[in-house]
């Protein structure tokens, strides 16, 4: 039985990370989730920070992330929302989300935003994206080798080899993952 997270939209905003988390959920070993609200607030980030990208551009990213994960989408969660408090109002629809898919993890960099004492009595908890690869890895260190190996070899404008890959996952907050990948596989620094 596969682990059952939910994407928080700041964990799909880069795309190198984005493309790792999809890569992911389709060796199996998580089954991962997101809600159309979860992304568009993803792409909303998205369109702020890459002003040279046109919305339709984001288009064919929603298509192929619903390609390559297409029961990732969570519906019918709506009006579990206002029954959550958390210190930010606007992520209650997250932890709807999770909770209408029965998720064990909300995967985010906002920690603070989704406090323990919310989500233990909903058999949930918060993890950082670093953690959470941390943990994959363990559960399945040679799918998530080749799948590091599988996005590094379809990245060809411009092309990068897995040590390139590993420099930008580490830049976009995985710094513990990857020094567990280049001491597990002996991928150059």
């Amino acid at each position: 039985m596969a682990f059952i997270v939910i994407y928080d939209a700041c964990v799909l905003f880069p795309a190198p990370l984005r493309d790792l988390l999809i890569r992911v959920a389709r060796t199996g070993v998580v089954q991962a989730h997101w809600s159309d609200q979860i992304i568009e607030e993803c792409f909303r980030a998205v369109l702020r920070e890459r002003t040279d990208l046109a919305p339709e551009n984001l288009v064919r990213t929603r298509m192929l992330m619903n390609l390559a994960l297409p029961d990732a989408n969570v519906t019918g969660y709506e009006p579990l929302i206002d029954s959550f408090e958390l210190p930010d109002p606007n992520d209650r629809h997250v932890l709807a989300a999770a909770v209408r898919i029965g998720a064990q993890a909300i995967v985010t960099f906002n920690l603070d935003d989704f406090p323990a004492s919310a989500l233990e009595p909903l058999g949930l908890e918060a993890k950082h994206p670093d953690d959470f690869m941390i943990e994959v890895l363990d559960l399945a260190p040679g799918a998530i080798a080749a799948a590091i190996h599988a996005q590094a070899g379809a990245l060809k404008t411009p092309p990068k080899t897995v040590a390139d890959l590993l420099e930008t996952l580490q830049r976009q907050g995985l710094p513990l993952a990857v020094a567990r990948l280049r001491d597990a596989y002996g991928s150059p620094r």
